[in-house]
């Protein structure tokens, strides 16, 4: 079974152990349309984008104007209207699919964790990636040497462990961090 949600943000437990928790909303989706295989077609809500394209389909499975974006998730039983969310209450375990944050160009130590160069005036070699190449032969840079270059912005799938789950408000709470920045959309799988 699979969700769309997004990032609240993060929290701790008041208990006496506090532990770091991620806390994530509930999309409101509809089914429109089963596949084979187990999966659907869903409609959500996301910003305000419209145009002819969205308006064909809304019209093709009779959704209201706010229901603008598509995507297909696999579920099991699963039947046209609202998705059901009775089974998050008894899930232990999902993974949590979401795109990281997106840092831009990028060098060598922020992108991979170079150590760089004396902080001194006279060494001239500070946040550079220093030798990439062979000699004479092959005469050329091996595939895979670590450059800098963009950072971020990939879809990362982590595992956690589920705290809590508020059905009236469709709130999960999950142990641990969440890749992506607050706001984000992404994806939850139920394991366990």
């Amino acid at each position: 079974m699979e969700y769309i949600v997004e990032k609240i943000g993060m929290s701790r437990t008041i208990d006496t152990s506090s532990t770091p928790v991620t806390l994530l909303r509930l999309i409101n989706t509809k089914i429109c349309e089963v596949c084979d295989e187990k999966k659907a077609i869903v409609a959500y809500a996301e910003g305000k984008a419209y145009n002819k394209a969205i308006a064909g389909i809304q019209k093709k499975y009779s959704l209201s104007k706010e229901f603008n974006k598509f995507a297909t998730l696999s579920l099991e039983n699963a039947e046209l209207g609202d998705q059901n969310l009775d089974v998050l209450s008894e899930a232990k375990i999902v993974k949590v699919s979401f795109k990281s944050k997106g840092k831009g160009y990028q060098g060598v130590i922020k992108r991979h964790g170079f150590a760089g160069g004396p902080a001194a005036h006279g060494s001239r070699f500070h946040r550079r990636p220093g030798s990439i190449g062979n000699c004479e032969w092959p005469g050329r840079v091996q595939p895979g040497v670590r450059m800098a270059g963009h950072t971020g912005n990939e879809t990362i799938t982590a595992k956690n462990e589920v705290v809590s789950f508020d059905a009236e408000n469709k709130i999960l709470v999950l142990k641990g961090s969440v890749p992506g920045f607050n706001g984000a959309m992404g994806r939850i799988r139920i394991v366990k």
